[in-house]
């Protein structure tokens, strides 16, 4: 039985879209319905749909961000990412998406002709799951031009004490999530910064910073060397700290040189 989940912020919608999906696809299993798209990643992580119907319009995380992160996140046992369909009112986002990210998109309000064409192709599709990288990538690009570019920091503000470090980003070794927080790592000592990683990285110079993991973010000139390692992963030996950071599946093919 083929499993989805739906992501919409507009109760009635989301039902409406479930009672059309039980009336084109009747084996479709819906195991799950979240109502943001932050809610939409912890549900997608916690079942494992291979499928996943996301309103592009949600709050707190868009349905392309919740796409993004669920790609990020996912773990390598549970085998390939799913297929994702962005529901929208907006033609721009749709296309877009269905070109570079998506199996398919729906456009609000959501018709049965219209349904019944996207059950039929998804159907056809859903023994060819989505290859991760590829579509990791394409959801980075669409959210580069669907998005209006952050300014670029110089600086991080941390506090230490009562008082507001300002702490420059070339001293900067490595950043790692730790949840409302990141910890900003330099060669002498630990900083942290309240912020989230997802909302610092549009804001960091990406030839300069590099996600290699869904936790961390590492400033490329402070690494040594990369080793790669038999399970695909790969781990980075630092010039200024002893530790090891790890390079995720998802992000070795940025070392794939080696």
């Amino acid at each position: 039985m083929t499993t989805a989940l739906i992501a919409e912020d507009e109760p009635l919608l989301a039902e409406n879209l479930r009672a059309e999906l039980a009336a084109a696809w009747p084996a479709l299993d819906i195991v799950a319905q979240a109502g943001s798209g932050t809610a939409a990643v912890e549900l997608a992580l916690q079942h494992r749909p291979q499928l996943c119907f996301l309103d592009i319009r949600m709050p707190g995380m868009t349905g392309l961000e919740a796409a993004q992160a669920i790609s990020e996140d996912w773990p390598e046992e549970a085998g390939p990412l799913p297929l994702f369909v962005f529901v929208t009112a907006y033609d721009q986002y749709a296309l877009q998406a269905f070109e570079t990210a998506a199996a398919d998109y729906l456009l609000k309000p959501v018709t049965s002709e219209r349904l019944a064409q996207s059950v039929a192709r998804l159907q056809a599709r859903i023994t060819q799951p989505a290859a991760g990288d590829a579509t990791l990538a394409s959801l980075r690009q669409l959210l580069t031009q669907v998005t209006a570019p952050a300014p670029r920091l110089r600086h991080l503000q941390a506090a230490v004490g009562d008082a507001i470090e300002l702490v420059p980003l070339d001293d900067i070794v490595y950043l790692e999530a730790a949840d409302k927080y990141v910890r900003a790592v330099t060669a002498q000592r630990d900083y942290w910064v309240r912020v989230s990683l997802r909302e610092l990285v549009p804001q960091l110079d990406p030839e300069r910073f590099w996600q290699v993991h869904r936790s961390t973010v590492v400033h490329i000139d402070a690494v040594a060397r990369a080793l790669r390692q038999e399970n695909g992963t790969v781990l980075l030996e630092l010039r200024q700290r002893p530790e090891k950071l790890t390079v995720s599946r998802v992000h070795a093919n940025r070392f794939k040189a080696l």
